[in-house]
């Protein structure tokens, strides 16, 4: 294993920062080491970004060996503890933590590369687990050497190596690591892949891992390939970040299933290992339902949302999902929309209402929908806010956040943009509040 050339495809100039993950274990301290030999010819920063799962006893004493050792070699030393897991799937979970972190650390020192100690055992037992469990076509070719993020690249160095040539590495040079007793828990799914299938592959084939990168690298090579062709019919399919669902149900079987996928990759990159086919199932399901409303939850929090005749996906919204809000002065509202107070209009159109403050009571307040909400309508007879967005055709993804006004004895009085209430005045009756939505 030559240390040098293991980042041959690597671009650096001096002072560049080189950001990688290290456990303390064997693989991760044999790229420690290739690291610190690379340094001496490209004269990079190194950082270590080191994460305490905090599930084992010796955690602590081993974040204080590796911490010494990167002071020993002056490298800079981040570091991390998860103090509380979720009811996730412990593995899927530590390693969103854990990337989280890494992109924050090479966020921190803008650096162009995170290296991971990833190795040929390990490419094969993400193939094997996701052929036996299902996944997409990039799925199934487990990881690449190099992914491209948003600014950076995640390297791993070792794909073309197996775990034994990183332990002997570390023998052969005196690096000093630990044994991570949960690599031997049955309880994880990985570790009986682990224990015993690579074992009996390794057996019957010495040099089965290169096998399988050959097998990573020829579905990756066809995934280009149909990715590219897909990419024409994506381009007429996707609008505005949002599928077109009739568009999408006029090309063929085999199409439709990679325009989905493309159109989910967006939202994982490199963690498209927590999509599979009973995902893309629900969403293929989703949109050919009758239902004009409906969504369907992924891992990670995000949301496929189906309304209409549009097809969206969001994560995490960083809007409020609710608000309640005074309505004494001009407002901003969280949808990114206005109400404005005017003194005089022109025009009739739902997004201005004029009213009479002998009818309502002051102040008037503007907030988000309520469970049962109903408005008294202009013309006569009540209809519930329900139905106004229902009758409108306004997508559940801005339902939750469409301002209803009311006064300050609950009667709703303005639902802006869809529909005006009883309390609206004509030019010809008395009013002395107006209010614009835009």
């Amino acid at each position: 294993m030559d240390d040098i050339d293991l980042y041959k495809d690597i671009k650096v100039k001096p002072m560049d920062a080189i950001v990688f993950g290290c456990s303390y274990g064997p693989d991760s301290m044999a790229l420690f080491r290739t690291l610190l030999e690379y340094r001496k010819k490209s004269d990079v920063r190194l950082v270590c970004a080191h994460v305490n799962h905090d599930k084992r006893k010796e955690s602590e004493k081993e974040k204080e060996d590796l911490e010494k050792f990167c002071k020993d070699h002056d490298v800079i030393f981040e570091y991390m503890k998860i103090e509380k897991y979720g009811d996730d799937n412990f593995h899927n979970e530590a390693r969103n933590i854990r990337y989280g972190f890494f992109d924050q650390v090479v966020k921190k020192y803008n650096a162009k590369y995170l290296m991971t100690a990833h190795h040929g055992d390990d490419l094969m037992e993400t193939i094997l687990m996701r052929i036996a469990r299902g996944s997409t076509l990039k799925g199934y070719s487990g990881f690449q050497k190099s992914v491209k993020m948003d600014n950076y690249y995640i390297y791993r160095p070792f794909v073309e190596y197996t775990k034994d040539d990183l332990v002997n590495y570390c023998h052969k040079y005196k690096v000093p690591f630990a044994i991570d007793s949960s690599n031997y828990s049955d309880v994880y799914t990985r570790n009986r892949y682990r224990k015993e299938i690579i074992p009996f592959l390794k057996k019957e084939e010495k040099d089965i891992h290169k096998k399988f990168l050959k097998f990573s690298k020829v579905l990756t090579l066809a995934d280009n390939f149909i990715e590219e062709e897909a990419s024409k019919t994506f381009n007429k399919i996707i609008k505005n970040g949002n599928l077109i669902i009739d568009k999408y149900l006029d090309i063929n079987d085999f199409l439709r299933r990679i325009v989905l996928e493309k159109f989910i990759s967006s939202f994982y990159q490199d963690d498209l290992m927590l999509i599979n086919d009973k995902h893309l199932d629900l969403i293929d399901k989703l949109i050919k339902s009758r239902k004009s409303n409906s969504r369907v939850n992924l891992p990670n929090d995000v949301i496929v949302v189906k309304s209409y005749n549009i097809l969206s996906i969001s994560r995490n919204p960083s809007l409020l999902s609710s608000y309640e809000i005074e309505v004494d002065k001009d407002v901003i509202l969280p949808n990114g929309h206005k109400l404005e107070y005017l003194e005089e209009v022109k025009g009739n159109s739902n997004n201005i209402i004029k009213l009479s403050s002998k009818e309502v009571i002051l102040p008037l307040i503007v907030r988000t929908r309520k469970l049962g909400d109903v408005m008294a309508i202009k013309g006569g007879g009540h209809k519930k806010v329900k139905d106004i967005f229902i009758d409108s055709k306004i997508p559940l993804t801005d339902r939750d956040l469409w301002p209803i006004v009311v006064d300050s004895a609950s009667h709703i009085v303005f639902v802006p943009g869809l529909k005006k209430s009883k309390f609206d005045k004509t030019n010809d009756e008395f009013y002395d509040i107006i209010l614009k939505y835009e």
